[in-house]
């Protein structure tokens, strides 16, 4: 067993100008009360999970070197295979004319030359080494907490949608380190699905042979979300993520013992034996049964909308990207890549009709996400005729006397295509079934 050849790796590595905005009521499309209370297309949308997944029972099983393959890949490579420019995207992308800070004003250009400065690219891909998280980790597109808003006064802007915001990581995953910033208090790293800044205390770097070790070990998924992880000695070391793989060192009838990481002096990983109750984790990927499913989503459903993953929250594709994690189905991390996936049916020039159609005899429950430019869902199957979705979605895209707002459900839900259609200020024109872009299959 893979397990006993770490048990005994585990014991041997143990010894400005100012310009006023206002945030109207329109922005956020207040309603009257007996329009909140029933919101055509989820409020009669089920959110019992097992009265979509109950016609599901082949048991579909992924390929565990391909997720294996993807999950360990910044340990696997010698150096940062991203190219400068693409690791600078945002120093392009955001200026004095188009961002704004927390107070709501636009930011100073001595703010993006401080942060250029601290960035040290003259350093990129200079330490090239391998590494691992200790906590849930933002990973942000500036070295900094300070958040880079778009024009706040418009709708879908300003908070909670801070651009620097690239997605977050969970504790106890492989990175690979390119160079720190200027100050030290700024990594800039690659993870397997994305890359950024992330705060240099919260890694430890990792020799390549220990690395070996923990990617050649029996694998632990993690299928709870928010589980404590302790030391022998009961002090904390993080929460959990659904999808994360931890190494077996050995198991009994009620617990895993894992391998885990927590940071020791001078940044050295300290190795250490945890615990998981088995309901809290696999070993291996799950089959894609209803059973499994059912456990999955509940554990997604009814969490807030968090652009990037912010307030350890999720957006629409980390919603579904941690979905399929468990299962070994492996999904990039935004929704444009993740609706190039597995088999793809472009929805070029299909009506309303068509695409439902289409969407209806093509599409197989709980295994297809339906695209629209910004946005992705998950298509579970037909009620009463009625396409539902499962979704992660900050709003219903809403217009009053031109202009525009959203009418916040910022959650995941189950519900229809065209969710909100009830409200007296929906925009049809934005409907989510107007704009669908496309469907793929993740699983062929």
């Amino acid at each position: 067993m893979k397990y006993i050849y770490l048990c005994l790796a585990f014991f041997l590595l143990n010894g400005c100008a100012q310009k006023t905005l206002q945030v109207t009521p329109s922005n956020f499309s207040k309603k009257k009360s007996k329009e909140i209370d029933f919101i055509k297309g989820l409020s009669d949308t089920s959110q019992d999970v097992s009265l979509y997944s109950r016609n599901i029972e082949r048991g579909y099983v992924s390929s565990l070197d391909r997720y294996e393959k993807m999950y360990f890949k910044p340990w696997n490579i010698k150096t940062m295979d991203i190219s400068l420019q693409n690791a600078m995207w945002a120093y392009k992308s955001f200026n004095t004319k188009n961002s704004y800070g927390e107070n709501l004003q636009p930011l100073s250009k001595n703010f993006f030359q401080k942060i250029k400065e601290n960035s040290n690219f003259d350093a990129y891909a200079t330490l090239n080494k391998r590494a691992i998280t200790l906590i849930k980790l933002n990973i942000r597109a500036f070295p900094t907490n300070r958040p880079v808003l778009r024009d706040p006064d418009k709708a879908g802007e300003g908070f909670p949608f801070d651009y620097m915001q690239n997605t977050t990581i969970a504790a106890n995953k492989p990175i690979f380190i390119s160079h720190y910033s200027k100050d030290k208090e700024w990594v800039f790293i690659k993870s397997s699905f994305a890359y950024g800044w992330v705060k240099s205390r919260d890694i430890v770097t990792i020799e390549k042979k220990y690395t070996d070790i923990w990617q050649g070990a029996q694998q632990i998924f993690i299928i709870k979300d928010n589980e404590p992880f302790y030391t022998p000695e009961q002090d904390f070391l993080f929460k959990s993520t659904l999808g994360t793989m931890l190494p077996l060192i050995e198991e009994d009838a009620k617990k895993f013992h894992i391998l885990s990481i927590a940071d020791y002096k001078l940044s050295e990983p300290y190795y250490m034996n945890t615990t998981l109750k088995k309901n809290f984790g696999h070993n291996g990927i799950l089959k894609f049964n209803a059973k499994n499913i059912n456990h999955i989503i509940n554990e997604l459903l009814h969490v807030n909308y968090g652009w990037g993953g912010m307030y350890n929250q999720r957006d629409c594709s980390s919603t579904l990207r941690d979905f399929f994690a468990p299962f070994g189905i492996w999904l990039p991390r935004n929704s444009y890549q993740q609706s190039k996936v597995g088999h793809v049916i472009s929805f070029e020039n299909m009506s309303d009709s068509q695409k439902i159609a289409t969407i209806k005899e093509k599409g197989v429950p709980f295994e297809t996400l339906l695209y629209k430019k910004g946005h992705i869902v998950l298509y579970v199957g037909t009620i009463n005729d009625k396409i539902i979705i499962f979704q992660n979605v900050w709003g219903v895209k809403t217009m009053h006397n031109g202009k525009e707002g959203r009418f916040i459900i910022g959650k995941t839900v189950f519900s229809t295509l065209q969710m909100g259609s009830n409200l007296s200020d929906f925009d049809e024109s934005a409907s989510l079934l107007k704009n669908l872009k496309s469907m793929n299959i993740v699983t062929r």
